[in-house]
């Protein structure tokens, strides 16, 4: 599955699409400690955290990340959504919690 046609499934609110429908995703990363973020988050992974501030774009860019899905429905604040359009990162929204999205996107990743 790709960035775009995880967009199309029309589960989560599209803050950013980004810039790279075509990207692979390649598994989920669970974790809302940013410096845990950065060493273990791996590229191509969906990310799934409640931090929606730009110190999280941060993280995406250096671990090459796929997207970033904020759960527990946290919206990010104006500074991070215009960020994210400069970035080109793809973040998306959703009010489930963050097992219950984990899981949802683990199904999507892999049927």
């Amino acid at each position: 599955m790709t960035v775009g046609e995880i967009l199309h499934k029309d589960i989560f609110q599209i803050i950013n699409p980004g810039n790279d429908l075509e990207r692979e995703l390649k598994g989920v990363y669970c974790c809302d400690l940013l410096s845990v973020a950065m060493g273990k988050a791996f590229s191509g992974a969906v990310w799934i955290t409640v931090m929606a501030n730009v110190n999280t774009l941060a993280v995406a860019s250096l671990t090459e990340v796929a997207c970033i899905v904020l759960a527990e429905g946290i919206m990010p604040d104006e500074q991070t959504t215009l960020k994210a359009k400069e970035q080109g990162i793809t973040l998306l929204a959703v009010n489930k919690p963050v097992f219950e999205t984990s899981l949802l996107v683990h199904e999507l990743i892999h049927v």
